[in-house]
């Protein structure tokens, strides 16, 4: 699964930084690799990752590769979390109508009438 994909790339913090570094616009290797505390191959192994995660893109650009962040690979974490979550407010919503799981309510006093 994709969203999967996404998640084990971006939980990875060098990883997670080359891609807010290209969210924020095009970069080659070494450009991302100059704002880090890594080396170039190091960059592109994670560039790999990402691409597989389809976050990232890369155009050749002459010798080089520039890379560019995608929306294919947030779009199916949306879709994924969007899932999960539709899946919790229809556990809560038939939680909150069956009453045989609501936890005990106190007895109501008797009235006194007049």
């Amino acid at each position: 699964m994709l969203a999967h994909r996404v998640v084990e790339a971006l939980g990875d913090p060098t990883r997670r930084a080359v891609w807010e570094r290209l969210v924020r616009g095009p970069a080659s290797v070494g450009e991302l690799a100059a704002g880090l505390p890594v080396s170039r191959p190091a960059v592109s192994q994670h560039l790999r990752v990402l691409a597989a995660a389809r976050l990232v893109a890369a155009t050749p650009q002459g010798a080089r590769r520039v890379y560019r962040a995608t929306p294919d690979g947030v779009d199916a974490l949306r879709a994924w979390l969007d899932d999960l979550q539709r899946f919790w407010d229809d556990a809560l919503a038939a939680y909150a109508r069956d009453p045989a799981l609501q936890p005990d309510r106190p007895a109501e006093e008797p009235r006194d009438d007049p």
